[in-house]
């Protein structure tokens, strides 16, 4: 069992000011690196087998999380390691594959969980159309984007 979860941050929020200056500067033009560290954050959860991958308390920009998602979507579906981390953080989730399962590891702490293969990619997948949507209903402007795009070529194919 995997639960990939994520949730805009309140109205007042710091959190959700990173929303509100995407929709203010040009969303067509924020660069990559710009969009993957100040902009859109969200509170995520992940859990796989009832273990807090990630906790619901935590805050990461969506756009950073989709974008290594889909980096691992690519690396676990031809059976290489994936896995995600963030600049903010010290932690490093692995996910490798194990036949037609997916071990999920951390880098800091001690616990190892383990889900279907199919069923991981089948969750991310879902994951990165749940992002796009997201990103491009609350901020329109961002279907012009050339990494907002990428997100969703990658989601179709």
């Amino acid at each position: 069992m995997i639960k990939i979860s994520f949730t805009l941050p309140e109205s007042g929020s710091p959190w959700r000011k990173t929303w509100d200056m995407a929709n203010r500067d040009n969303p067509a033009d924020i660069n990559e690196t710009d969009l993957c560290y100040k902009y859109c954050a969200v509170n995520i959860e992940i859990l796989i087998e009832d273990i807090e991958i990630i906790s619901a308390r935590s805050f990461v920009t969506l756009i950073d999380l989709a974008l290594s998602f889909s980096h691992s979507m690519k690396c676990i579906t031809i059976g290489e390691q994936g896995g995600f981390g963030f600049t903010e953080r010290e932690e490093y989730i692995s996910l490798r594959c194990a036949g037609d399962l997916a071990v999920a590891t951390s880098s800091k702490r001690h616990w190892h969980a383990t889900v279907e293969r199919e069923e991981l990619l089948e969750a991310l997948r879902k994951f990165l159309q749940d992002a796009y949507s997201c990103l491009t209903s609350e901020i329109p402007e961002l279907e012009n984007n050339p990494v907002i795009r990428r997100l969703d070529q990658e989601t179709s194919t």
